[in-house]
């Protein structure tokens, strides 16, 4: 027999449901950063081919490597909580992310494009971690995804900046003419 108690007390979700819910939404979550990341190293990767200068082909591998790094990062991660990493990119996911306009920049040899592509794919990995961190996260795998967010944000302002001295370079120069 229930009691007055029991009866208006509401019944408490089982605890291994809830746990499961959590652990499949970070799971989730932390793919979703594996597959920004795999789309960012391949459009980073992509754009260094695309180039002629030095400096920006460097650059771009840099940013290639750490995308990878961060992808095998994140990847352990999930494998921690007992899950299957991603480990690729999507083609939805390249198209939402920015990067799939890479490939014709890269076509084109157009170094402006390149740099307005990368930062275009930038700001879609700065959201995605952003959206990571405001939603539920282990402490440790928040400090991680915090950490890797700062690596993106400079990398981001980094190809930023390269784009806009190419922008400014050009349009001082057309004006010069």
């Amino acid at each position: 027999m229930i009691n007055d108690y029991e009866a208006t007390t509401p019944i408490a979700p089982d605890a291994a449901t809830s746990e499961s819910t959590d652990n499949d939404t970070v799971i989730s979550t932390i793919n979703g950063l594996i597959e920004t990341c795999k789309d960012g190293q391949m459009g980073f990767k992509e754009a260094s081919e695309g180039v002629e200068r030095s400096d920006l082909k460097s650059f771009f591998s840099e940013c290639s490597l750490q995308r990878s790094q961060f992808a095998g990062e994140l990847q352990s991660l999930v494998r921690t909580l007992g899950g299957e990493p991603a480990d690729s990119g999507s083609v939805a996911g390249s198209l939402h992310r920015g990067w799939i306009n890479i490939k014709s920049a890269v076509t084109g040899k157009d170094e402006g494009s390149i740099l307005n592509e990368c930062e275009r794919g930038e700001d879609s990995a700065k959201a995605e971690y952003k959206k990571a961190l405001e939603g539920f996260l282990p402490d440790y795998m928040r400090e991680v995804v915090q950490r890797q967010y700062e690596g993106v944000a400079a990398a981001h302002d980094k190809t930023k900046a390269l784009r806009d001295a190419f922008n400014n370079q050009s349009t001082s120069a057309t004006s010069s003419r």
